[in-house]
């Protein structure tokens, strides 16, 4: 799945184009930064990146979103922090291939478009790394592959812009293709196309955008990273992964702290649900997610503790319209809430959700069809 690098003769003097797509995640919430299993997919909504070459050394990065004006910089003087908002994603990309010995020096200039709603819960940022990575490897014919370009793009959101994710977002805005779900192991990085075509099991996802605007990197998200590498080392395992749901009992009674048997206990039965739901995908029995995506909205709520009103609210009046299972997506602390619901349904569950807000004082959420599709593409 590698991106072909350029041949000798192939002039790249020309601006070259990639599109990379947000992501829902079916199932499996801060489990990717535990080594565990994930089940994300592609939206149809994507990110594109126009880059072309410089020869002075200087990266400039402007948005089609944000109007005039561009972050301009050095390659030379990229480090973390150097560059701040959304332009710190673009060219975090550019330093993480500069610092893993790839010829980025020359510079570039990089436009901006998209239409992945940001603040959502829906990986814009990912979605920004991935197309400006995948367009500088077509532009230098450097030849990596989707995973590596992945890594990459998660090296730059982790150690550029400082949020510390795991790789899910990137692995899917890269590997993901229509009519599937991406069933990784995060600790492996297998991946593994999951058939995700609900059109003849008559049902439909859909996403509640609650427009409430969630923050990674105000402290919450590394709170509980910290705390499930803390628990880890007190079980002496490398990572929450290795902790089975047989021996969760056992586990939790070795943990004196209740937050951290809190999160011990979202991440071993979050990545049982994500197994069961690949189990169910598999011989086309889309069905069987309703009460894993409920349970795993309750392990959220009560164990993890990421969720706002806004996504309870939601997720809670989406099932009682006839939803077979509604769940936050994201990291949480706003975002969206995915509900799996019959074909034709979608009005009254609509409709259900707005009266639930109304009467809760919240704002106008918002509404759209999750349909699982390609991931990164050539523009």
């Amino acid at each position: 799945m590698g991106i072909a690098p350029a041949g000798p003769s192939e002039a790249r003097a020309q601006p070259v184009a990639w599109a990379a797509p947000g992501r829902v995640n079916l199932i499996g919430e801060h489990t990717d930064y535990n080594d565990g299993f994930v089940l994300p997919l592609a939206l149809p909504y994507a990110t594109s990146a126009t880059v072309s070459r410089r020869d002075d050394g200087r990266l400039r990065i402007r948005s089609a979103q944000r109007g005039a004006g561009a972050v301009e910089t050095a390659v030379a003087d990229l480090a973390p922090g150097s560059v701040e908002g959304w332009a710190a994603y673009a060219a975090g990309v550019v330093w993480a291939l500069r610092e893993a010995g790839h010829g980025v020096g020359g510079g570039f200039d990089v436009a901006v478009d998209g239409d992945v709603p940001e603040g959502a819960g829906l990986s814009s940022s990912a979605a920004l790394e991935c197309s400006v990575a995948a367009a500088v490897d077509d532009l230098l014919g450097l030849g990596l592959s989707r995973p590596e370009l992945a890594l990459l793009a998660q090296r730059a959101e982790n150690g550029f812009v400082g949020v510390p994710s795991g790789v899910m977002d990137q692995m899917a805005s890269m590997l993901c293709t229509e009519a599937h779900a991406l069933f990784l192991d995060c600790r492996s990085l297998r991946a593994e196309q999951v058939p995700l075509d609900l059109g003849p099991a008559r049902l439909a996802i859909l996403v509640v955008d609650t427009r409430t605007p969630h923050q990674l990197a105000d402290g919450e998200y590394a709170r509980r990273r910290r705390a499930c590498e803390q628990a880890a080392r007190i079980l002496g395992v490398d990572a929450l992964r290795d902790v089975p749901l047989d021996g969760l009992d056992a586990a939790l009674a070795r943990l004196d702290d209740d937050e951290l048997r809190r999160r011990v206990r979202h991440v071993v039965t979050e990545n049982d649900r994500v197994l069961r739901s690949v189990r169910s995908l598999r011989p086309g029995r889309p069905r069987a997610l309703g009460p894993l995506m409920s349970a795993s909205h309750a392990s959220l709520r009560d164990d993890y503790e990421v969720t706002v009103p806004q996504l309870d609210v939601a997720a809670e009046a989406a099932e009682a319209a006839g939803a077979l299972g509604a769940r936050m997506t994201g990291g949480g602390f706003g975002g969206c809430v995915l509900a799996l619901v019959e074909s034709g349904a979608e009005p009254a569950v609509r409709e259900a959700v707005l009266r639930a807000y109304a009467g809760a004082g919240f704002g106008e959420p918002g509404f759209f069809a999750a349909v699982p599709s390609a991931g990164a593409h050539k523009v």
